[in-house]
């Protein structure tokens, strides 16, 4: 028996075939408060926590006994699933307990991209490619598409992070195997989603610069350039001037 849980697109559970779709939850704050739950499992969380969660910082003046009816709704959805998943209440806190071997789609992201840039760090460009992939595929789909609330955007955050570490992985096996056009693919991605990231404007130089074109790779370092000074007051690192020199000297 696995029991798989789905926080990104729609929120479902899966266990031997019985399914627990969205629709079976308790509405919109169902549907948050489960994901929190789920997310959060490795600790109990305070009711106060919760109830800030569900309700986007402004919860109503009767929150405890609205929270303690949607956590009892909750529980009813759940109910038909195996005794191990369930919702504790205790000192005030709630947390989800899931089986041991419980599988969640967002720790599965996270696990693939921490073993995709350990792989690159080992030379294992085939794992780190293959991990790279398995969490670009998780972390590219929404979570809690339509919920704008501060604890939901603090996680789609983190899992635009998950992605864009993935996909600089990836970018840097594919310009070690001779591939700048799936870097470069990578690398636009990447800055424009987070334009100071610097780690991705020299990814796509050395990209340029690998398929021969040197012009395109300084354009990209003048941009970074003007980025940084106009808006941070700061100019690149000097990881970032060194390989700028490389690819000026035409050593890269």
């Amino acid at each position: 028996m696995t029991l798989r849980t789905y926080l990104i697109g729609n929120v479902c559970l899966e266990c031997d075939g019985y399914l627990v779709p969205e629709k079976s939850l308790p509405g919109r704050q169902g549907r948050v408060l489960f994901a929190a739950l789920a997310w959060e499992r490795a600790h109990a969380v305070t009711a106060e926590e919760v109830a800030d969660i569900v309700w986007d910082g402004a919860p109503p003046g009767s929150w405890q006994v609205a929270l303690r009816s949607l956590v009892s709704k909750l529980r009813t959805a759940l109910a038909d699933l195996p005794e191990d998943v369930r919702i504790e209440h205790a000192f005030g806190s709630y947390q989800l307990r899931l089986p041991a071997d419980a599988w969640i789609d967002v720790e599965a992201a996270s696990a693939a991209v921490h073993e995709a840039e350990a792989a690159m760090g080992d030379g294992d460009l085939e794992g780190a490619t293959g991990a790279a992939l398995v969490a670009n595929a998780i972390a590219r789909r929404p979570f809690l598409h339509g919920e704008e609330g501060e604890w939901a955007a603090r996680k789609q955050g983190e899992l635009q992070e998950i992605r864009l570490r993935a996909l600089a992985v990836r970018g840097r096996v594919a310009l070690m195997n001779g591939d700048p056009t799936g870097a470069l693919t990578d690398a636009e991605i990447i800055v424009e989603a987070d334009p100071y990231r610097e780690t991705a404007y020299v990814l796509l130089m050395s990209a340029h610069a690998a398929a021969g074109n040197s012009a395109r790779a300084i354009a990209v370092y003048e941009r970074l350039r003007a980025r940084l000074a106009d808006d941070l007051g700061v100019g690149p690192s000097p990881t970032t001037e060194a390989v700028f020199l490389e690819i000026v000297r035409g050593t890269r």
